[in-house]
């Protein structure tokens, strides 16, 4: 089949996840509603966005990274997009590694097996955005002002391999607390970096086998690895899925001391996580709150042709719940939250790591392609929960919560996400957290189309 024919089979091309071609920058936004006074920060967001149309086989995963921004002060806002400049995207097509359809390779001077676009996470640390990638990969410093790249960042040239996406930042201490794993090794990696940006802990974690995790979680004292059921397998890349379940292999976390220590595992019935909510320590026990995956019910679609597969994973389907973890007693306990399906958690990150009682998800369309439709807020003690829908066409992102500056409460703040409808028109929607059901305070023109993405961070002050 050629390219073409291949390209215009691939749903993560076209509509809503089709690529923009500009790098824009953009003031005096046209607002409707009230930009709220107190609003001063910015709202970034991640996502894959091939400069090039893909020579082969193309996986939603492997585009080019791309930030978008919006800036908020004084109830105005201004708008940028940039690229990620990471060594691959430099390369312009001279790498040697390929996406994720393809073997996997070894590359002289490279620390990964594919081509690392850094388009996957954001962090903000140190009073800058930090670019990461699922398979974890090298770190890429962005300016929070402008969006343009710093450097690829090897923390003064002390990280000794890669960083993951979905690391997290102590709003505590400022540090930066992260994991690293490997496609083929059966070890994972965590380490900490301080607020200055000094690595100061790392150590080595085995395990009984290659793991594929997503994320971690975070507490004031503890991080939490995950050993999930999901392997690498080059037979799944064969069958256009990339990754393979192992049915008989229990879920464990293990909880590592931030500061160095053994691991304590603790085992819970097979089922895989993408993402955290939060995580934080009660008593004798650590908590951590996460979107555990359920079967999607949907059946593979043959319009898809040889990307039927991928879009089938790709149908995320999770739930709310939470994992208590007694480190006195070696117990574990799973309870759900919802029964509702729900993804792409945030909370308050003013809290992360502390006990959090609301949290903050997207809204899955009930179709086979990767649609937020809208959000939802739970009560993470009750499993309470308000939604906020967007229009019919209309589909958002991950937001981010920007605290009130002069917050009463966990929730007394703001809900910031993009939005594009099926026409290619594209806002910034600014929600009031305590009242999701009303109408948003402020919809923002954008000057572009924002395509679909991954992940979102709130920097404040920038």
């Amino acid at each position: 089949m050629s390219t073409t024919a291949l390209n215009a089979l691939n749903p993560y091309l076209h509509g809503l996840y089709a690529p923009v071609q500009k790098e824009l920058s953009a003031d005096a936004l046209e607002v409707s509603g009230e930009i709220p006074r107190d609003l001063h920060g910015g709202y970034f967001r991640n996502g894959p966005n091939p400069k090039t149309p893909p020579a082969g086989m193309h996986h939603w995963f492997d585009g080019d990274g791309m930030i978008h921004g919006i800036w908020f002060e004084n109830d105005r806002a201004r708008y940028a997009n940039r690229y990620v400049r990471s060594r691959d995207f430099l390369e312009n097509g001279a790498s040697s590694l390929g996406g994720i359809f393809e073997p996997s390779q070894d590359a002289p001077g490279r620390k990964v097996h594919y081509r690392d676009t850094a388009n996957t996470d954001l962090v903000f640390h140190g009073g800058r955005l930090l670019a990461l990638w699922y398979i974890s990969g090298q770190p890429v410093a962005v300016d929070a002002s402008t969006l343009e790249t710093i450097r690829a960042e090897t923390f003064g040239g002390g990280l000794p391999n890669n960083v993951s996406a979905h690391s997290k930042v102590d709003p505590e201490t400022g540090e930066l607390v992260f994991f690293d794993y490997a496609l083929y090794e059966p070890k994972m990696w965590t380490g900490t970096v301080s607020a200055t940006g000094e690595l100061t802990q790392f150590q080595e974690v085995d395990l009984p086998g290659p793991r594929l995790p997503h994320d971690m979680g975070m507490t004031e004292n503890y991080v939490i690895l995950h050993d999930l059921p999901v392997i690498f397998s080059e037979q799944a890349i064969r069958n256009r899925m990339w990754q393979i379940h192992v049915a008989d292999q229990p879920t464990r976390f293990g909880v590592v001391p931030r500061k160095g220590g053994e691991p304590k595992w603790f085992e819970f019935p097979t089922c895989y996580v993408y993402h955290v909510i939060n995580a934080w320590e009660e008593g004798d026990e650590v908590v951590m709150a996460a979107c555990k995956m359920v079967p999607n019910g949907l059946e593979p679609d043959p319009k898809y042709g040889p990307y039927a597969a991928m879009a089938d994973v790709l149908a995320l389907r999770a739930q709310p719940y939470l994992w208590r973890m007694n480190m006195k007693t070696g117990e574990g306990r799973e309870e759900q939250i919802d029964d509702a399906l729900s993804e792409f958690p945030v909370v308050n990150n003013a809290l992360a790591g502390r006990k959090t009682k609301y949290s903050y998800h997207v809204i899955f369309d009930d179709c086979i392609e990767q649609r937020f439709s809208g959000l939802v807020k739970y009560d993470l003690e009750t499993g309470a929960s308000a939604r906020h829908d967007f229009p019919a066409g209309v589909y958002g992102s991950e937001p981010a919560f920007a605290p009130k500056a002069d917050a009463q409460g966990e929730d007394d703040g703001y809900l910031i996400t993009f939005t594009t409808d099926l026409g290619g028109a594209s806002q910034a929607h600014i929600i009031d957290a305590r009242n999701l059901t009303a109408p948003p305070l402020a919809r923002i023109k954008l000057p572009q189309r924002v395509p679909a993405g991954f992940h979102g961070v709130w920097a404040p002050g920038v």
